[in-house]
């Protein structure tokens, strides 16, 4: 329940905090900002790193969220007042300074001023409402549910960057490693794209569901034989999980001149002999351009393309998260605003 003129929303009052109402006064809204009332606000891993400070760049109190859909309720100087009521979706990146070198060059998203631009700087989407530059407020293909989209704005951006940059040439052979909220996306838009797609996984019984999403073929991790059959197999392989990655057997798949795409947060550990030998690549991704994202959206809703989603209450969020973070959501949780 919102105090008067206050919005509400979900912080961490401290790093690693359960998170409870907290009540602020609206962010003044300037010239090239919109405001979103917020109607889904999905749930993201780099959040609980954000809530538990792993990065050490933030402050708190912390209202975190950054898969935000809503509608544009007001608008700053510089926005045409057309837009208020427009159905919008909001990613990662809520802002950029405009002036740095990778802004002057139209890289917004490699931002010198990363920490700040955040879609919950100075407070996120687990609340009733948001502040972002008017650029980084997409406008919704109608037909997209906006449950669906708010997971899109993330976790597909994040995997349609890295696949589209690093396609070379039609049947490119990726491995898409991680059947997670990452890697289930990954692969619907790798297979749209032409790849040919092969889900990495050490869930067998993740198997079914992998061919269905539109892999041509699944690899457990665990099984030595299928591993020994795909030495030096793939052009590319695009890890999707923060976690448990075995990294000497990921290089042996891997054709020489082969790319290693990191577009989660493992620990990499491994030794260079095959780096060096083989000239293997490796590529870290981070999100995209605007023009990226308008063409993501458009090639998502082309393509049918459309997370796995269980719906909660935003008032549920430290369920949500306990549920995330023992790797029980399937694969994403998209938290509906029930602040009134």
């Amino acid at each position: 329940m919102g105090d008067g003129s206050k919005i509400m929303g979900y912080a961490a009052l401290e790093p690693g905090a359960l998170l409870t109402p907290f009540y602020y006064d609206p962010p003044s809204l300037k010239d090239n900002e919109v405001r979103i009332e917020i109607s889904h606000c999905g749930l993201c891993g780099s959040d609980i790193q954000a809530i538990d400070d792993v990065y050490a760049v933030f402050d708190f109190p912390f209202v975190p969220g950054h898969e935000v859909v809503g509608h544009i309720s007001e608008v700053g100087a510089q926005v045409p007042e057309s837009r208020i009521g427009e159905r919008v979706g909001v990613g990662w990146q809520g802002r950029a300074c405009g002036k740095c070198k990778w802004c002057l060059e139209g890289d917004e998203y490699l931002c010198i001023a990363t920490a700040e631009n955040g879609t919950w700087t100075p407070y996120g989407g687990l609340s009733s409402s948001v502040n972002v530059q008017q650029d980084f407020a997409y406008p919704l293909p109608d037909a997209m549910p906006s449950e669906a989209a708010a997971v899109i704005m993330c976790a597909g951006f994040t995997v349609y960057s890295a696949l589209s940059r690093c396609f070379a040439f039609p049947s490119q052979r990726i491995g898409i490693v991680g059947i997670g909220g990452l890697g289930h996306l990954a692969i619907q838009f790798a297979k749209a794209m032409g790849y040919e797609v092969t889900a990495i996984s050490s869930s067998p019984g993740k198997q079914e569901e992998a061919l269905a999403l539109g892999a041509d073929k699944f690899l457990d991790i665990s099984d030595k034989t299928a591993l020994a059959q795909a030495e030096f197999y793939f052009d590319s392989l695009l890890i999707t999980s923060h976690g448990g990655i075995l990294w000497e057997e990921m290089l042996k798949m891997l054709t020489k001149k082969g790319t290693l795409i990191l577009a989660a947060f493992p620990q990499v550990d491994f030794i260079p002999v095959d780096f060096v030998t083989h000239e293997l690549s490796i590529v870290g991704t981070f999100l995209g351009r605007r023009e990226e994202m308008h063409q993501m959206l458009r090639f998502a809703a082309l393509h049918g393309i459309s997370p796995m989603i269980e719906l909660m209450k935003m008032s549920q969020v430290n369920q949500a998260i306990e549920k995330l973070k023992d790797n029980k959501a399937r694969y994403r949780i998209v938290l509906v605003n029930d602040i009134i």
